[in-house]
């Protein structure tokens, strides 16, 4: 029965081939052959039983898949979940080719542009920035999608915020800081030294020096670096456990709000930090301190003989924190008058008539 089952089944395939048309017949030689092809491949390399299937074999099948009837009865090297996998990946690389070019690039004058704009106004979104070109009369100005690809992403998500540097510009004569910092002494204790800068005239306020700082004792400071009606509105701080709860307090009750910085980020605080590395560098690195008493001869000398009144600062465009006396030019010959500051360390001069 088998043996005649196998003539009717020969008989019928004949029949159908003769009435099938040449291109199906076409069809159906290459997958076989191609598979043969693979086969015979796999025999020359012994080193390698698995069949090894080349992109052009691949691309044979997924067209035969297309446009062949049946074809999963003609697929004996692979399963046909694997034709349809190798469709897929050439639908993506397809795509991928065609819209390899994306949007038209700009040119690098514009992307700097737009990089200045976005870092100057963290604010602006892509369409301000895009008029603000067009305004400017730039030609071939992008599109706000473009522009949006070219800035700075948010750190943190939701609506940008104003960063640290124009905060403290916009802020800069309401607002104080407060910092410590240490002193060694010959006898290898150490000593703490509590300052209060003014950032408006960048101005030492206040300052003290103690072996054994305690929060009542950062509160008296505060309280007599701020008399009634002289506090400022802000006063940036970093998150130093001295503080505790009481500070917090104090400052709440005075009406003060406090910026607090973040953790290991000194750079929040800028200009106490700076005024404490002038003074290491111009002061402390150059003495050996004995007793308290000498830290405060010494730290009085240097800020109000030196710091406020002669000391030009870069960020106030060469004036010092205690505003010069308005003088009358002086005509004819002069003499500058040197005054010696801490020992030598440092000098005051002083423009005299000759």
């Amino acid at each position: 029965i088998s043996f005649v089952g196998q003539i009717l089944r020969y008989a019928v395939a004949f029949l159908l081939a003769l009435v099938q048309p040449k291109a199906v017949l076409v069809a159906k030689l290459l997958a076989v052959q191609s598979q043969l092809a693979v086969c015979r491949h796999r025999i020359q390399q012994k080193k390698d039983p698995r069949p090894r299937f080349t992109p052009g074999f691949r691309v044979l099948w997924v067209v035969l898949s297309k446009f062949l009837g049946a074809w999963q009865n003609y697929s004996q090297l692979m399963q046909p979940a694997t034709v349809k996998k190798w469709h897929t990946t050439g639908y993506r690389l397809y795509w991928r080719w065609k819209s390899r070019s994306g949007r038209p690039t700009i040119s690098r004058e514009m992307q700097s542009l737009i990089q200045k704009l976005n870092g100057e106004n963290p604010l602006w979104s892509a369409e301000r920035i895009r008029d603000t070109l067009l305004l400017l009369q730039y030609e071939n100005v992008p599109c706000a999608d473009t522009i949006r690809k070219y800035m700075a992403k948010p750190q943190s998500p939701g609506k940008p915020s104003m960063t640290w540097l124009p905060f403290l510009r916009n802020h800069l004569d309401v607002s104080w800081a407060m910092d410590f910092f240490t002193v060694p002494t010959i006898d290898f204790k150490t000593l703490y030294v509590f300052v209060v800068l003014d950032h408006g005239r960048r101005t030492v306020v206040h300052w003290a020096v103690t072996r054994h700082p305690t929060m009542d004792w950062v509160v008296q400071q505060l309280r007599e670096a701020m008399p009634f009606g002289e506090q400022p509105r802000f006063l940036f701080r970093d998150n130093d456990s001295i503080y505790g709860h009481e500070v917090p307090a104090f400052l709440n009750r005075c009406g003060i709000e406090q910026v607090r910085t973040a953790y290991r980020s000194p750079w929040q605080n800028p200009y106490v930090e700076r005024f404490i590395g002038t003074l290491r560098r111009e002061l402390l690195d150059h003495i050996i301190v004995l007793r308290q008493s000498d830290v405060e001869r010494l730290l009085t000398e240097y800020i109000d003989a030196y710091y406020h009144v002669s000391r030009p600062h870069q960020g106030m465009g060469g004036d010092t924190p205690v505003p010069q006396e308005e003088r009358e030019p002086i005509v004819g010959a002069t003499k500058l008058v040197s005054i010696p500051i801490l020992g030598g360390l440092h000098h005051r001069y002083v423009r005299l008539a000759a």
